[in-house]
């Protein structure tokens, strides 16, 4: 399937989009945060990240969904910083300390190329929020140069409509979080007390872009949304709430993929709440509640076992 990014790279849109979105970073308004630094001198605001992205590691990824790895592993590129604070992060060592290091436009177009010359089925960019106006101009560069496998924009989800609009037509598979369905647990474990209202916001507008997720006959997914929800100790996640907005707000044939893998990393142990594992109990109840309301469509993981999901071996960037 031809990627919807090659048609603006061929008529200069996505040039333009590139430009006209670098130029917001001026008074950087481009998530919820809204920081209004000027990120093209440097300054920085909550993600911290000046005018060029920050990359840690880029690879072929196995561990993502099975449509999504594949066979071939999902080329990956995971960015340093973010616009959340999760005080449970697995990542923590990029997402919050910033380990990793700066790269152009055109070495991060470098990095989806060797991807695709490495056989990858998509070009996967992990925490792409913040650095989005970066990543639209490696993309036209790399389009220049041959890149022809789609993007899958893997978000938290803490996104404002009005910058997932402007991805209407360049993003083909969005794989994007849905953490928590109330505002305080938000705050408190994210730091972003208002993350549901744009969540779901974003999540609307995505549907409306890319709709329910269509996977070839190879197994891959092509086009499409696919819900990622962590389920939390305590149901500090809100499943019910949150399965509840997809199936009547969305579709009940949207994708889940229901994921059992929190454990304590990072700053967690200072909360009793969510210092542990979830139980299987937690998991099963969770499991009920996609059911409930008729989401069957996606991808479960008890049959692994919980044990098998403590987290992903992330290398980091090799040069």
């Amino acid at each position: 399937m031809r990627p919807t990014y090659l048609e603006p790279h061929h008529n200069g849109n996505l040039n333009r989009l590139g430009e006209e979105t670098l130029k917001k970073l001026q008074s950087c308004a481009i998530c919820p945060r809204q920081c209004k630094v000027n990120r093209l001198k440097n300054e920085l605001g909550f993600c911290k990240t000046g005018a060029l992205a920050r990359v840690h590691s880029y690879l072929p990824h196995h561990g993502e969904e099975p449509p999504i790895s594949g066979t071939r592993g999902s080329g990956t590129i995971f960015f340093a910083r973010c616009n959340m604070a999760c005080v449970y992060c697995q990542n923590y060592e990029f997402s919050q300390t910033g380990e990793g290091r700066e790269v152009s436009s055109a070495e991060l177009a470098d990095f989806m190329l060797e991807l695709q010359n490495l056989g990858c089925h998509n070009i996967n960019l992990v925490t792409p929020t913040h650095v989005m106006p970066q990543i639209l101009q490696a993309l036209n560069i790399a389009a220049g140069k041959g890149l022809k496998i789609p993007l899958v924009y893997n978000t938290s989800g803490y996104e404002l409509p009005e910058t997932i609009k402007l991805l209407d037509g360049v993003v083909d598979i969005y794989l994007a979080d849905m953490r928590y369905a109330g505002e305080e647990m938000a705050a408190k474990y994210s730091c972003a007390n208002d993350y549901v209202k744009y969540n779901r916001q974003s999540l609307k507008e995505i549907h409306r872009q890319v709709g329910i997720a269509k996977i070839n006959n190879k197994g891959i997914i092509e086009r499409g949304l696919v819900i990622r929800h962590l389920v939390l100790p305590n149901n500090i996640s809100g499943t019910a709430q949150a399965m509840a907005f997809v199936a009547n707000e969305l579709s009940p044939d949207t994708y889940i993929s229901l994921m059992s893998q929190y454990a304590p990393y990072y700053k967690a142990a200072q909360f009793k709440e969510i210092c542990r594992r979830i139980s299987r109990q937690e998991y099963a109840d969770a499991k009920k509640i996609m059911d409930k309301y008729g989401l069957h469509n996606g991808w479960t993981q008890e049959a692994h076992g919980l044990e098998s999901f403590a987290g992903i071996n992330i290398k980091p960037i090799h040069r």
